[in-house]
């Protein structure tokens, strides 16, 4: 019989409107979640355990970090095959690349939520969580790293995004694709993951900027994150990794400051690289800017938390930013 332990964070999937305020709130533990399922999980042993009970627009990167040192100690357990994390569809991504590039062991870790509500009629919910189970007990899932499971498909952690506000099927992984499906129960493996490090920092290093650029982004924001407090920027730039060139030019003199700036798109799909001279990307790259491949923002963010952690400079940074970046 496999054991899988179903660690419980909040989220939508957790969630059911106080008749008193109107608000949909997480409220509902991980045992009466546990109730929800049809589906019996023959074969399956399933242990449940409350970690917290929060919208995931709540959670932040301290909180992730410590959920993936929480699941690095249940996977340790030999009474445990696998984790699925019920977790709040807004930041899941995120937490789970967190749990990608900490969790050490080779067993399955899968992060599952729902867009509807538990006491909605329609809950998918229950579905994703037995679904998620199923995958996570599955010999096949082994060396997958953390995977977003939701309606029937899952998704490598760094791939995975949440593309839709509130459709059930709201997660992709753009151009990379799915890794499989699970289908009636059984699980099916497409392709498997090639982008990943491993890393065990002691502690995480959250000051971590993100900045989104628009037509005509002055220098402003990316001159207080430096000032106040931000180890590392990440600027979500224009195509193919170009900024404005008043953003172009603090982010050299930051540079020089010793605070690494770290260039993404803000478009979902292609990678960034160092063409455009004038102000754009070349000029980035030639002062020093990190490019991040096909990474998003939000990612490169968690990625740049983890790396600061360990206590690495820029130089070594950049090797592994542009490696995880393919």
């Amino acid at each position: 019989m496999q054991k899988i332990c179903l660690i419980t964070t909040g989220g939508t999937i957790a969630s059911r409107r106080d008749e008193k305020t109107g608000h949909v709130v997480a409220a509902v533990s991980g045992s009466e979640l546990r109730a929800t399922l049809h589906d019996p999980l023959a074969g399956i042993e399933l242990k449940v355990e409350e970690f917290c009970n929060v919208g995931s627009f709540a959670f932040d990167l301290p909180l992730a970090f410590v959920l993936a040192t929480r699941i690095n100690e249940r996977l340790n357990e030999p009474d445990c095959d696998g984790v699925v994390v019920t977790h709040g569809t807004d930041t899941m991504e995120e937490s789970a690349y967190m749990a990608d590039l900490l969790v050490r062991s080779d067993k399955p870790v899968v992060f599952t939520g729902a867009q509807r509500a538990a006491d909605q009629p329609d809950t998918d919910g229950p579905r994703n969580i037995a679904d998620s189970v199923r995958l996570a007990a599955s010999p096949a899932a082994h060396g997958l790293g953390a995977m977003i499971c939701f309606e029937q498909e899952f998704h490598a952690a760094r791939d995975a995004t949440k593309t839709h506000t509130s459709r059930v099927d709201t997660f992709t992984s753009g151009e990379h694709g799915k890794l499989g499906e699970v289908d009636a129960g059984q699980v099916f493996v497409h392709r498997k993951p090639t982008l990943r490090r491993n890393y065990a920092p002691s502690a995480i290093d959250a000051n971590v900027e993100l900045i989104k650029l628009v037509i005509g982004s002055t220098d402003g924001y990316i001159r207080y994150a430096a000032d106040n407090g931000s180890n590392a920027i990440i600027l979500e730039g224009f195509g193919i990794g170009n900024a404005t060139p008043a953003v172009t030019e603090a982010a050299a003199e930051i540079i020089k400051r010793g605070i690494p700036i770290i260039i993404t798109s803000r478009c979902p799909k292609g990678r960034v690289k160092p063409v455009y001279g004038n102000g754009g990307g070349k000029d980035l790259f030639a002062a020093g800017a990190i490019f991040a491949g096909d990474l998003s923002g939000p990612k490169a963010r968690v990625l740049v938390s983890v790396l600061l952690g360990q206590g690495w400079g820029i130089d070594r940074m950049r090797t592994e930013i542009e490696f995880l970046g393919g």
